[in-house]
């Protein structure tokens, strides 16, 4: 049988994805959000329930920020398990000195190479940046690291320093080369053209960093794969700076589900994870945070609840144990009569339809005037009605 145009698109994306990294970078760019701080011991504690799913590797830190913040990231290596340990690294030796001193897998070397960054934040050259990357990425190779090397605000920067900047690093000995979106304004469009651009000009690795500033973080990332990229940063619920980044759980399901590609990451962690991650950090999950949120699984409208009664997928794509999450029925004004017979055979009562019918609209009622119904009122309501 002939292959069809879509069945080869399909094909061909699930091929690129078949060597897909994911760098969490929830210990380092997600700590980066404003009025978030997590201990060593809570980094720690992440780090494992990262490595327990299966997160290949882990950005942990920035080492040359703080002891504090080399403290954390030795912790993190010491635990094994067969991920790979990061660290970020300004194109200076005295960053790298400090996250080889941590025994990294990978120094994550960055420049900023736009015209405004170089202008207005480094205050340098285009040949000082040029300078800076081929000093830091020869010298962190002779250090015995594996060196990931990032333009900053590469969708706002010149293609022709990007070539050089690229070549330079390909040419000193570099492991990876890096695409940053750093304030989230490319399209995928964009990203796909940038990704084929750096593929053109190495045969590395390319990596990925996508900010979320116009909601556009996840699409970018799932162009970039299917553009050949084969390393992607992501984020615990996509925390970060400002919008956010690639959202860990998102990019996961979505590889799994939409590319065919399992990752390799035991997706029922995920959702603990980033209960752990909000616990710590002190931010919320939004309730309909995709995949992770409380309202992911939960269903009020009669129609949908009976749905899912007689067949959970007609309204939800997956089970939600494979997430880690959990299904939850709720009692409201959308509330159907299918929902309450199903809630009183829970406990082996069998209802007229005229006290059905007044058990729902006295539900409906207290929907309307609370939001939802508790068990605790439901069966109260319940209770009453049925002994009349």
């Amino acid at each position: 049988m002939r292959k069809s145009e879509a069945d080869t698109v399909i094909e061909n994306r699930r091929k690129l994805g078949r060597d897909v990294t994911v760098y969490d970078s929830t210990l380092r760019e997600g700590e980066q959000m404003v009025g978030v701080r997590f201990t060593p011991e809570q980094k720690k504690i992440i780090a494992s329930m990262l490595i327990e799913a299966g997160v290949p590797q882990i950005e942990a830190g920035f080492a040359a920020i703080s002891d504090e913040e080399r403290k954390a990231i030795k912790s993190i290596k010491s635990l094994g398990g067969g991920t790979d340990i990061l660290s970020l690294s300004r194109a200076k030796k005295e960053d790298i000195d400090a996250a080889v001193s941590c025994d990294v897998d990978m120094v994550l070397i960055f420049i900023a190479t736009s015209d405004l960054h170089m202008q207005k934040k480094l205050h340098m050259t285009e040949n000082q940046v040029l300078d800076s990357i081929s000093s830091s990425v020869e010298y962190a190779k002779s250090q015995g690291v594996k060196v990931g090397f990032s333009t900053e605000d590469t969708t706002r920067s010149r293609r022709d320093l990007l070539f050089k900047a690229y070549r330079s690093a390909a040419d000193c000995g570099a492991d990876r080369l890096g695409i940053t979106d750093t304030v989230g304004c490319a399209g995928p469009g964009s990203i796909k053209e940038l990704v084929t651009f750096l593929r053109e000009i190495s045969k590395l690795p390319v990596s990925v960093h996508l900010h979320n500033d116009f909601g556009l973080a996840l699409a970018n990332a799932l162009t970039a794969v299917d553009s050949g990229a084969r390393a992607v940063a992501t984020t615990v619920c996509g925390f970060g700076e400002r919008a956010g980044n690639v959202p860990l759980e998102q990019f996961v399901m979505a590889m799994k589900h939409l590319r065919g590609q399992d990752l390799g990451i035991r997706t029922e962690h995920l959702t603990p994870i980033a209960r752990k991650v909000s616990e710590f950090s002190g931010v919320c999950i939004s309730p309909i945070q995709p995949w992770v949120g409380e309202n992911v699984f939960a269903h009020e409208s009669g129609i949908h609840v009976a749905a899912v009664l007689t067949d959970p997928e007609t309204y939800e794509y997956i089970s939600p144990d494979e997430i880690g999450n959990s299904r939850r029925l709720v009692m409201g004004k959308h509330t159907g009569r299918a929902f309450i017979s199903s809630r009183l055979k829970e406990r082996g009562i069998s209802a007229s339809q005229e006290k059905l019918d007044a058990i729902l609209k006295k539900v409906k009622n207290l929907g309307e005037k609370y939001g939802s119904v508790s068990d605790e009122d439901f069966w109260q309501v319940a209770d009453e009605i049925l002994k009349k």
